[in-house]
């Protein structure tokens, strides 16, 4: 996209930003949405990576936002090897599919390799992240945290070799984790949206579900 900025995340932006969370989400993975609570928490959890915090901008703008957090795989004896992990990225709805949120992911996996971090674990549409060069969790004997191989579990190695012989289960900061109490009372602070189902729930519940051992 023409003109577009990317930089790291102000303090200033925080509000801004889980309000442009809130509008991404809205409605597309559950009627409603709480990446933006997510967010909120992992910005105040010790797993949050604030040098990979990344906002896209056009004209002083905010239209995108990627955040990384630390995370581990675990193999049977507890040993744990150390990943990073990306999420919730967020593209203004009136600007996605222009580019934006390729080029916030291609600009921060570049900056994390520089920053020396070996390997990167998600949970997303293999159909959009395999661009990126994302495989299957399951091509490195990674698993879910409870043990299962998950089609929307994907792994990149950003140093070659990075995770030959690694074989576990990822475990995500517990920051992705929403308490009810906690979010409705920070819903709560935001304007009033209407939630309702879409076909794009479906998709991925679908997509969610696709689990195997």
């Amino acid at each position: 996209m023409e003109n577009l900025k990317l930089r790291l995340e102000r303090e200033n932006d925080c509000r801004e930003v889980e309000m442009l969370t809130r509008e991404a989400f809205w409605n597309v993975h559950v009627p409603g949405c709480d990446e933006h609570f997510i967010l909120h928490n992992i910005r105040n959890s010790e797993d949050f990576i604030p040098e990979l915090d990344f906002v896209a901008e056009v004209g002083g703008r905010i239209l995108g936002h990627i955040a990384y957090t630390h995370g581990v795989i675990e193999n049977d004896n507890g040993e744990k090897y150390k990943v990073i992990c990306f999420g919730p990225i967020s593209v203004h709805p009136d600007f996605q599919k222009r580019g934006i949120g390729s080029e916030l992911v291609r600009y921060s996996l570049n900056k994390a390799k520089d920053m020396g971090f070996e390997a990167v674990c998600i949970y997303g549409d293999p159909r959009y992240y395999s661009r990126f060069g994302f495989r299957c969790g399951e091509r490195y004997n990674i698993k879910t945290s409870d043990g299962m191989y998950a089609v929307a579990l994907m792994a990149l190695e950003l140093k070659p070799g990075a995770l030959q012989g690694i074989k576990g289960r990822f475990v995500e900061s517990s920051s992705f984790e929403a308490e009810k109490e906690e979010f409705d009372i920070f819903e709560s602070t935001f304007p009033h949206k209407e939630k309702k189902e879409t076909y794009s729930q479906t998709e991925f519940k679908i997509l969610s579900s696709l689990r195997y051992k």
